[in-house]
């Protein structure tokens, strides 16, 4: 259970980051002027702050689980990015069907993968 969490932990600060990160860069002000642009600096920090606890967490949750149940929950860093996106109106992302169909898919991948397997000779 514990390495659950820290995974989840890990895809929402991702997911926090990609988000932070967007909003940054929509307005980015040319380099030289960076220090005069403090809001600018504030999401980048954030954003590459949240990407370090992000890993920080990841590198926790490896010893608790196997890697091969773990990592697919990365999976859903993208699905929270893409309801995020086009809920957030300051993103200015637009909802598709095709990017629909492709997040329901990834949600059955995950849900796939991460379902307990039955043992050999175990009767449903």
């Amino acid at each position: 259970m514990k390495g659950v969490a820290l995974a989840l932990c890990s895809v929402l600060l991702v997911s926090l980051a990609q988000l932070l990160l967007r909003v940054a860069m929509r307005n980015l002000p040319s380099p030289e002027t960076w220090l005069q642009h403090g809001q600018f600096l504030l999401l980048l920090g954030t954003g590459l702050g949240a990407y370090a606890l992000s890993m920080l967490c990841w590198i926790v949750a490896l010893r608790y689980m196997p890697l091969n149940r773990l990592y697919p929950l990365l999976s859903l860093s993208y699905v929270l990015v893409w309801l995020a996106a086009i809920a957030i109106p300051v993103l200015g992302e637009s909802f598709r069907w095709s990017s629909f169909a492709g997040v329901l898919l990834i949600l059955l991948g995950v849900t796939a993968i991460t379902l307990p397997q039955k043992q050999k000779g175990q009767v449903s």
